[in-house]
């Protein structure tokens, strides 16, 4: 009823502005379509959704760094734990520049067969469109914040009883020279890579070689004072902080998402979105698996659950899903991250039947979960063959172990390696530091 009264009211006024609106339809059509903005094309599309993977993959492995602090910081005791922040700090610091030194360069930059170019890296000036599929600068940083990551298992190894200076300068070899070389000869297309060694986001290249760069060190600067007496019984020396610890164990497992993730290297496609995304989940699985795989397993052998194992299994399985994260099933995932977990329990003990004291379990963790990840790569990848990733794990393994016991030896003969006696008694934090992370706590410096 009230619609008719309103149709009638209009009248012919309003049927000739509707016929005018009519007619001037296409004049508005028409200027709508000359002001619609110019969408990017599919190539630039791929390139901006590259570069972002590139950079948040690169902020998350940057803030692994706080992962390990906090996890060092809470495995070692209130005397050193300043030291340990110190040494992470500073390490991450050295690896961002000697990686643009030369590290960068040395591992991608005309590579033949074993090695790059010594010289420093740069990237287009501002302003400037670049060419390929991301942009210079985004690769360069998310490949940098990877060499930390070797440094930092070194870092932790070593605790509570190296001097400061002889393990800095030992990082700016590392990370200015060891891993990039290395590195050169899967990632930068060399002779591993030629062979068909297979390690996707760096089981071997990152992990184990800072592991193997870790054992040399832990045996030539020996264990620390009171940990392996002289009938060869073992005393444990609890760390500090299991909060931080926790705490540091849940950022570098946020962090790995970045690390395995942004190593697809490319987000410009629904195939490639859908196996990140494949990636992320394989990796949640892995490191699940390495936690109920200790916490089960710890439970057996020693009627209680020990919390360090826990949280290592946890790293242990992020490690071994890291060589290949992309093809296995779900199931595949957490097998491959159970073993991780398991190979922890099992192995720290036989590092202290050896007398090598690893502070934090990162020998255990980073160099035999890697090369056990390393090797499960054929189980699910069928371009990999285990001759091969054998190749590559005895590689990696002799080229590090050796040019870091040189480098280890010679800043022993220099320099030396250890504190005095009376320093370790003292605590770091008072002897190479100068600030205690606890002053309240430690009146005595002796705790």
């Amino acid at each position: 009823m009230m619609y008719r009264t309103l149709k009638s009211a209009a009248g012919p006024l309003a049927l000739g502005g509707l016929a005018l609106a009519a007619m001037s339809f296409p004049a508005l059509a028409q200027d709508s379509a000359e002001a619609a903005p110019e969408f990017a094309s599919a190539s630039e599309t791929a390139f901006i959704f590259n570069t972002l993977l590139f950079l948040m993959g690169g902020f998350l492995v940057m803030w692994m760094a706080a992962g390990f602090a906090m996890l060092e910081a809470g495995m070692v005791r209130t005397k050193n734990v300043s030291m340990q922040l110190l040494k992470n700090v500073a390490l991450y610091s050295i690896a961002g520049i000697m990686y643009w030194v030369v590290g960068y360069s040395l591992m991608y930059v005309d590579v033949s067969n074993y090695i790059g170019t010594f010289a420093p890296y740069s990237w287009p000036a501002a302003g400037t469109a670049n060419e390929g599929d991301y942009s210079v600068a985004s690769d360069w940083f998310f490949q940098m914040v990877f060499v930390a990551t070797a440094a930092s298992i070194v870092s932790g190894t070593l605790a509570e009883r190296i001097k400061l200076w002889p393990f800095l300068i030992f990082v700016v070899v590392l990370t200015g020279f060891i891993y990039p070389i290395a590195g050169s000869w899967k990632w930068g297309a060399g002779w591993l890579d030629a062979m068909g060694f297979q390690d996707f986001a760096g089981s071997t290249l990152v992990h184990s070689v800072g592991g193997w760069a870790a054992l040399a060190g832990a045996l030539l600067l020996g264990a620390r004072n009171g940990k392996f007496a002289s009938d060869g019984k073992v005393t444990p020396i609890p760390g500090s902080n299991m909060a931080l610890a926790t705490l540091g164990t849940f950022i570098l497992w946020l962090g790995w998402f970045g690390f395995n993730g942004a190593s697809q290297l490319t987000m410009g496609t629904n195939a490639d979105a859908s196996d990140i995304s494949r990636i992320f989940a394989n990796t949640n699985l892995a490191a699940a698996a390495g936690v109920v795989a200790a916490l089960i397993l710890t439970q057996i052998l020693y009627k209680k659950v020990d919390i360090t194992f826990v949280l290592n299994g946890a790293l242990a399985g992020l490690v071994s899903i890291t060589a290949e994260p992309l093809t296995p099933s779900p199931f595949m995932a957490i097998v491959i991250g159970a073993i991780g977990g398991v190979i922890v329990v099992l192995t720290v003990p036989l590092l202290d039947k050896l007398k090598i004291d690893d502070v934090v379990g990162a020998i255990p963790v980073h160099l035999i979960a890697g090369i056990w990840g390393t090797l499960a790569v054929p189980l699910t990848n069928s371009g990999a063959s285990f001759g091969v990733q054998i190749v590559g794990i005895v590689a990696y393994g002799v080229f590090t172990f050796v040019v870091s016991f040189v480098v280890w030896m010679i800043l022993k003969a220099t320099m030396g390696l250890r504190v005095s006696p009376e320093d370790e008694m003292s605590g770091l934090d008072v002897a190479e530091v100068g600030v205690e992370a606890y002053p309240e706590f430690m009146p005595m410096h002796g705790r």
